[in-house]
């Protein structure tokens, strides 16, 4: 008995179907990094499939709930994460390495609210946490140790100590994200300056503290995010 083989045209619309589904996967996947980027995790798979202009059946057969969309977008953010650090460590001043992957991930967690939620979720937060320390944390380690042993980084900071440098960098920007997005960098620059060893002269800070009535717009801010 022969085999039954798929006709040219059958052919043509599985490759059809199939390349449909994977542009659909990337449009959910990106609708939700935009999403969770802007509005934290308190997002529905319905957002999702709006924002992406698909069915929420669509959303539902690639991902059974939240979490598993989450997972997604996070590995991709780690990936990033990932990939900076090496190119960073590919910058030949040790120092100039230092700032720039810092920046990034500060920056990275200034900008993207879920994000810096699942990284500080009280659930599975800290499982997310040594998963991105076992990708990243190499790198690191080797941008932290070069920097320090060249004399710009002081002798007593260790790599572990980042993980809470961009954490009070981010929560300050979280604080303030609505009423001034980039004050967040006037604070890494007080951190860079705590850091450095050498006598350099440091630059002036950027932009500028917040305001009496700044604090108080920022404070009503997180307040309604928390309801």
């Amino acid at each position: 008995m022969n085999p039954v083989t798929a006709s040219p045209a059958e052919g043509t619309a599985t490759r059809r179907l199939r390349a449909d589904a994977a542009r659909n996967q990337q449009r959910i996947l990106s609708s939700a990094r935009e999403l969770f980027a802007t509005r934290g995790l308190d997002i529905t798979l319905d957002d999702v499939a709006e924002h992406a202009g698909v069915g929420v059946g669509t959303v539902y057969r690639r991902f059974a709930n939240k979490q598993e969309l989450i997972d997604g977008v996070f590995d991709h953010n780690i990936q990033n994460l990932a990939e900076q650090a090496e190119l960073a460590f590919n910058n030949p001043d040790p120092w100039d390495a230092l700032v720039q992957f810092f920046e990034y991930a500060c920056r990275n967690m200034a900008i993207n609210r879920g994000f810096g939620e699942v990284v500080l979720g009280m659930d599975n937060g800290l499982e997310r946490v040594a998963c991105m320390r076992e990708r990243v944390q190499p790198a690191v380690e080797k941008i932290v140790d070069r920097a320090r042993q060249s004399g710009a980084l002081r002798p007593d900071v260790e790599s572990g100590d980042f993980l809470a440098l961009i954490h009070m960098v981010e929560a300050i920007a979280d604080f303030a994200r609505n009423v001034n997005s980039e004050v967040w960098r006037r604070y890494f620059a007080l951190m860079l300056d705590g850091l450095r060893a050498d006598p350099t002269t440091r630059p002036p800070l950027p932009g500028r503290p917040l305001s009496d009535s700044e604090v108080e717009m920022a404070k009503a801010g997180c307040m309604s995010r928390r309801r």
